[in-house]
């Protein structure tokens, strides 16, 4: 199967620190890249991640303070540099129209890569790919926010030895997937009696939040949640105040949606720069989970 990880190009919340750039995640999905949320240093974290911006095909802005947004004028201009031409789209809340307009007209430059601006206006489908749905839902935040899910859509896996036994090799195998039937050696082959089902593989992001019905099913059945964890559980009265999750609250969210791999981001500086606190917090009530750090890869669990 094609690459499917998560870059990580930073963690931190609203103040970067020593070791923590300011926010931005590479979701590689074979040929396409999904960039959320670049905050400031986001093409250089690229570079040090060793990624080519090329590798940028769509950005999402879950919403528009500073550390979330002001890194992509500096990417769509990275990326008209690299050579890149095509539309780049960007998904970002509706009502942030005007910032988004305003962000990438903020310095002067040779716009070589159009923008085609995407807002997000409701709950549901905001774009279709090569076997992917990129969904959005809104969050419950201080400003106009969204979460994001990408899924996969769901198909089959081919069984070899029910392939063998039922004459079924090379080229025929591809006709048989777009078909659904297949003659050979007189009979008929359905796909169904050569294959299972296969789900489809979910990513989901849950940036700056309250908890709320939409995270839950932005999160809902996913293979890996990316999860803002801003502060620890003992302020969890200044995370209800100022519209964020506490690590445990993140690890509820999982262990509620049902989530396999939970990924913490959006550290505050006021906890030094270790994750493991926020990763020990939410552990305590899910099992697998990742307090990421700066240019870590994150792949997506195996298949089931």
């Amino acid at each position: 199967m094609s690459v499917r990880e998560l870059v990580v190009l930073g963690t931190a919340s609203q103040v970067p620190t020593r070791t923590r750039n300011h926010n931005g995640y590479l979701l590689r999905w074979g040929a396409d890249g999904l960039l959320f949320d670049p905050g400031e240093g986001t093409q250089r974290q690229l570079t040090q991640a060793g990624v080519p911006a090329s590798a940028v095909t769509r950005a999402c802005l879950t919403h528009l303070h500073g550390d979330h947004c002001l890194g992509l004028p500096g990417v769509v201009q990275r990326l008209g540099l690299d050579g890149v031409r095509r539309d780049l789209p960007v998904h970002y809340p509706a009502a942030a129209a005007p910032t988004v307009t305003a962000l990438l007209a903020s310095s002067v430059h040779v716009p070589l890569v159009p923008v085609a601006h995407r807002p997000v206006d409701g709950d549901g489908p905001v774009a279709r790919g090569e076997g992917w749905t990129l969904s959005a839902r809104a969050l419950d935040h201080r400003v106009p926010t969204v979460g994001y899910r990408l899924e996969e859509d769901d198909g089959v896996r081919m069984l070899p030895d029910a392939l063998a036994a039922a004459g079924v090799q090379g080229p025929d195998v591809a006709r048989l997937q777009r078909q659904g039937t297949l003659e050979v050696g007189g009979r008929t082959v359905a796909l169904a009696d050569v294959s299972v089902p296969r789900r489809g593989q979910v990513a989901a992001v849950v940036m700056d939040t309250r908890w709320c019905d939409g995270a839950v099913e932005l999160a809902r059945g996913a293979d890996l949640l990316l999860c803002e964890a801003t502060y620890l559980h003992r302020d969890a009265d200044l995370a209800e105040g100022h519209g964020h999750l506490t690590a445990r609250q993140a690890g509820e969210l999982a262990a509620a949606a049902g989530v396999r791999r939970l990924v913490l981001t959006h550290f505050s500086q006021r906890y030094g720069d270790s994750g493991e606190p926020f990763r020990t917090e939410a552990a305590e009530v899910h099992d697998d989970v990742v307090a990421a750090e700066d240019l870590q890869r994150v792949p997506l669990p195996p298949r089931r």
